[in-house]
């Protein structure tokens, strides 16, 4: 016969104590380091207080762009040995010339233009670089990733590219009216003015300039490199060309329009040369600001509207 199994309850086990934490407790991350409404992630802080980023931050990362470039070296080197070499030669081999010519020549500053216009290309070139370089190897995206603010980042490059070229070219241009002046000095009858001096150095460095940023502007807008620099060529020398195989007298007005507001013969009226009713003193530079003007704003719109 069975008997029923008595249960019997289990010994009750001592408790066990909490195991100890395996780091000791951290502090509370402190939050000075973030702007007010953010908080740290993961707990880490920081040592570096944050800020918001200014104008003057792109500044400082473009100008260590451009001067980490080799184009940079290779395009405004070889516009110094274009524009210093050319009119340094053009002196000097007028300088053996022994006399005056007799008659009144015009500013003898003039000799520096030749080399002006040869180096104006590179600075066309470097200006197109300067952006679409990014645009070719996506460092664009990099670039617009750290600094949303696109009209910062365009402004910030126009600014850096502008002050560059303008004080490489105000060199190369004051040293060439230095030695035409020393050299080439007694071909003209009349000594170059003050305003002659100022136009053949500041105000061609400006306008050198200026066309830079428009280039620069040109490689904003088209983003590949050949083609804003071929679009750069055309606007500098398409409407000389085509002047030039304009005969006809029923074109005649179109022609001297062509000729005389073209880029070199704007530059050329910067030295008191004579363009055939094209403008005159100072009046080229101001229309060069124009057009840096436009080209700067279907840049910006074109940085702002378009994906990277």
């Amino acid at each position: 016969m069975n008997t029923p199994q008595q249960h019997t309850a289990p010994p009750q086990q001592p408790p066990v104590p909490p195991a100890s934490p395996a780091f000791p407790p951290q502090p509370q991350p402190q939050t000075q380091g973030y702007w007010p409404g953010q908080t740290p992630v993961g707990g880490y802080v920081s040592p570096i207080p944050l800020r918001r980023a200014t104008l003057t931050d792109a500044l400082a990362a473009e100008w260590t762009k451009i001067r980490s470039l080799r184009s940079t070296m290779w395009t405004l080197g070889t516009m110094v040995v274009l524009t210093v070499g050319i009119g340094l030669l053009i002196a000097v081999a007028l300088g053996s010339t022994n006399g005056s010519t007799g008659e009144n020549t015009g500013s003898v500053l003039v000799l520096g233009l030749y080399g002006v216009m040869l180096g104006v290309m590179c600075v066309i070139t470097l200006g197109v670089l300067t952006i679409s370089s990014e645009y070719g190897t996506g460092l664009i995206r990099t670039t617009l990733t750290a600094c949303p603010d696109r009209a910062r980042v365009l402004t910030a490059k126009a600014v850096v590219f502008f002050l560059l070229t303008f004080t490489i070219t105000l060199l190369s241009t004051g040293i060439v009216a230095v030695a035409d002046d020393v050299f080439a000095g007694h071909l003209a009858s009349v000594d170059p003015s003050g305003e002659q001096w100022v136009r053949a150095t500041i105000g061609m460095s400006l306008f050198v300039s200026l066309l830079g940023v428009v280039s620069l502007a040109v490689g904003t807008m088209v983003r590949h490199a050949a083609g804003a620099i071929t679009t750069m060529l055309g606007i500098v020398l398409l409407p000389l060309i085509m002047a030039l195989f304009m005969d006809t007298s029923s074109l005649q007005d179109v022609r001297d329009a062509l000729f005389g507001y073209s880029i070199p013969s704007q530059m050329a009226a910067l030295y008191d040369v004579n363009t055939l009713g094209g403008p005159t003193g100072w009046t080229p530079l101001w229309i060069m600001l124009g057009a840096t003007a436009v080209a700067l704003g279907g840049a910006y719109t074109s940085l702002l509207k378009r994906d990277a």
